[in-house]
């Protein structure tokens, strides 16, 4: 990233957390409770709302029984309610007015930027969580995207890195070497695309104002070395930037034609049209044939249903003509504790989730939810070990162990990944204009002036200018 994160300052490394004073306060009595919450004569909460993005029947059963142990340990009852992101934010606002928040709600950097603008998120509370768990075994780079000058705006819990998917059998055929750069993936989609294989050289997001297109264009821009900002200045016209769109239109024209999105270019791959995709780590279930959602297609699977994830390899970070240090697209999932919560409560939920109750809440969907907590001070790598041996797949009925499923390099690769991303502006002075410009898409808004044949300099110009204006709005 273009800066630093800023030092932890004592003043939210205090155990326990005094809720800031905002407009929450206020709306709730100036007491830091939740009016939804009921408490005891001594001020401890006995019960506790969570907001999750994890909404399906099964992951909320998973999250609840977790709710239900934390309960009979420590007395403190927890409703975990499932909701859409977009629903969190649109319900938060609403909340806010009427000082009705939940007291934790599991969200990703940019809502933690956008929420935090607004002075929503306890970060002396998500402070002393950090400060509680140890500091040192998480992340640093999801520490990074959560960091704001007032503190941490939530505590990390899991992450993905964008992964490239490629056929090694048609790599090893045509004589391609796996990815290592921007470049690389280019000259592979064009040599597979000029063959005579009768498939595309890749699948990628390509449907304008859509986030897959969204995190495609920022994993190869950050791979590539362009930023959004330098400083304070908005840098989306930089020579860099400019030779990240040109790479990314190049990508686009091997790529299976049409405007793509998430449901497409999943479909794709599985179908065995492409010879890559660029996609999340939650794609690894259903290439190893354990979601019925999403079965394999690919017409080697008739005669061997392990086909396609027994010649599928991954990359994740790459690096760039203007970036020698290998980075990309991700992101994290952080609990993020509300003002006007029961913020002791809410703390003492928070780190339970994330020890005694991590394991359990990861294995919902362990291909995407990779720990970045990775273990504890006695035992470094304890969660990173157990999550590789638990389960993919949706149906109980039909589960493998991850390594089981794919090789060891590949479950390197994945975790590698998910902690040498980095994204645009999060854990920098620029973080509210990086979260509108998430919220928004406003980087891939108008793709029509760019696909199939526009002129990267005047894309480049045209997203300057408006994530610029994004920028004077947050100011």
């Amino acid at each position: 990233m273009s800066t630093t994160r800023p030092s932890r300052r004592p003043a939210w490394i205090a155990l326990t957390a005094a809720v800031t004073a905002t407009g929450l306060a206020a709306c709730s009595g100036g007491d830091g409770s939740n009016p939804g919450a009921e408490e005891t004569g001594g001020g401890d909460a006995q019960s506790i709302t969570v907001w999750t993005p994890h909404n399906t029947p099964q992951r909320l059963e998973i999250q609840q029984q977790v709710a239900t142990d934390f309960e009979a340990e420590t007395g403190i009852a927890v409703e975990v309610v499932g909701m859409d992101p977009a629903d969190m934010n649109t319900s938060i606002v609403a909340g806010a007015a009427s000082g009705e928040v939940p007291d934790v709600a599991v969200v990703g950097p940019d809502q933690v930027a956008s929420w935090a603008s607004q002075g929503l998120v306890d970060h002396e509370a998500a402070g002393a969580v950090i400060e509680n768990l140890d500091e040192s075994t998480f992340s640093e780079q999801a520490l990074d995207l959560v960091t704001m000058p007032d503190g941490p705006g939530a505590v990390p819990s899991d992450g993905w890195g964008e992964l490239l998917y490629y056929r090694t059998d048609v790599f090893e055929q045509l004589g391609l070497d796996a990815p290592e750069t921007v470049q690389d993936v280019v000259e592979a989609a064009q040599a597979v695309a000029d063959s005579d294989l009768g498939m595309a050289g890749i699948v990628l997001g390509t449907r304008p104002a859509d986030a897959m297109a969204r995190e495609n264009t920022e994993h190869l821009s950050l791979a590539n070395g362009c930023q959004m900002f330098e400083g304070t200045e908005v840098t989306l016209d930089s020579e860099a930037c400019v030779d990240a769109f040109a790479k990314y239109q190049a990508l686009a024209g091997a790529s299976v034609q049409g405007d793509q999105d998430v449901e497409s270019t999943r479909a794709a791959y599985l179908a065995g049209q492409t010879a890559m995709a660029m996609w999340s780590p939650h794609l690894l279930d259903e290439i190893g044939n354990l979601d019925a959602n999403f079965p394999v297609t690919a017409p080697e699977t008739g005669e061997n249903p392990d086909f396609l994830a027994q010649n599928t390899g991954v990359v994740g970070a790459l690096s760039g003509e203007f970036n020698d240090e290998p980075t990309g697209f991700g992101l994290t999932m952080n609990y993020a504790i509300l003002n006007g919560s029961a913020s002791e409560a809410a703390q003492q939920y928070v780190e339970y989730v994330l020890s005694d109750g991590y394991v359990d809440t990861l294995a919902m969907t362990p291909e995407g939810r990779t720990p970045v907590r990775t273990g504890t001070p006695e035992e470094p790598t304890r969660y990173a070990d157990e999550w590789a041996t638990l389960p993919l797949g949706a149906d109980p009925n039909n589960q493998r162990p991850m390594d089981e499923v794919y090789a060891p390099e590949v479950v390197e690769q994945i975790v590698a990944a998910a902690n040498s991303f980095s994204r645009w502006g999060f854990g920098t002075e620029n973080w509210a204009t990086a979260g509108a410009a998430v919220t928004q898409n406003t980087v891939v808004t108008d793709l029509g002036m760019l696909l199939p044949d526009g002129d990267p300099q005047a894309y480049a110009e045209h997203v300057d200018e408006a994530v610029t204006s994004l920028q004077a709005e947050n100011q």
